[in-house]
């Protein structure tokens, strides 16, 4: 049983496009985006889930404040039956009134291991520049549930991505972007199955046998050769 979701974004919607695809893929996903939601009216993510139709809408934040916002959110998550949010580059902090409604039910993927490089403002090449900056030699993905302050969620996966000698925030940023692709939409059908059975999820163990034989070929292969970077082979 799918469990009705919504996708809430900023900008053109490549993690959105992620999830969709996941579910076209695999009959039974544990998820069905039913409605996609952003604050921008010209972002991309508007006219890639109406181009795949699926229902979208757009909900101004600006300096609206939450008792303005909160109760068009809800009408429109109500209207769609949704059961399950997963915030996409979504760029505002949602009201606290909404977390509190779907609480364990809102995932975020972040683009670093958390709770390295997050926090208000971390976000896009911002991140892949501080890791740099840094000197770190791992980066990563993050799936986490959503809270009410930023990136502070507990987590449900993690998947590290080496750093190369050599990266701009670019290039990592391309690396790292190809691995959310995976992870995120594996975490929303993850958690979509657990929800349907009336449970919350287990985290999930990307290094694991068992996660990759889930995976589609190429999906597999890129788990491997993660694998193999860190010595799991």
């Amino acid at each position: 049983m799918s469990v009705p979701a919504a996708v809430f974004a900023s900008g053109g919607g490549s993690n959105l496009g992620a999830l969709l695809e996941y579910e076209r893929r695999h009959e039974g996903a544990g998820y069905r985006i039913e409605l996609v939601v952003s604050d921008r009216e010209e972002a991309g993510a508007i006219t890639r889930a109406r181009s795949a139709g699926r229902d979208a809408e757009v909900v101004p934040t600006g300096t609206r404040p939450d008792e303005d916002v909160t109760p068009e959110l809800l009408a429109l998550l109500e209207r769609s039956g949704v059961e399950a949010i997963f915030l996409a580059g979504y760029l505002r902090l949602l009201p606290g009134e909404l977390v509190r409604r779907f609480q364990g039910r809102i995932l975020n993927v972040h683009p670093a291991l958390l709770p390295a490089f997050g926090g208000k403002g971390m976000y896009g090449l911002r991140v892949h520049r501080a890791v740099l900056e840094q000197g770190s030699r791992v980066t990563g993905v993050t799936v986490h549930f959503v809270n009410e302050v930023y990136d502070e969620g507990a987590v449900l996966a993690q998947w590290p991505v080496p750093v190369r000698s050599g990266d701009t925030p670019e290039s990592l940023a391309a690396r790292v972007l190809s691995v959310e692709h995976v992870l995120y939409p594996l975490s929303a059908d993850h958690l979509g199955r657990a929800l349907s059975k009336g449970r919350q999820p287990s985290p999930l163990d990307p290094f694991s046998e068992l996660f990759l034989l889930g995976l589609d070929p190429p999906e597999y292969e890129l788990g491997h050769q993660i694998r193999r970077a860190f010595g799991y082979t």
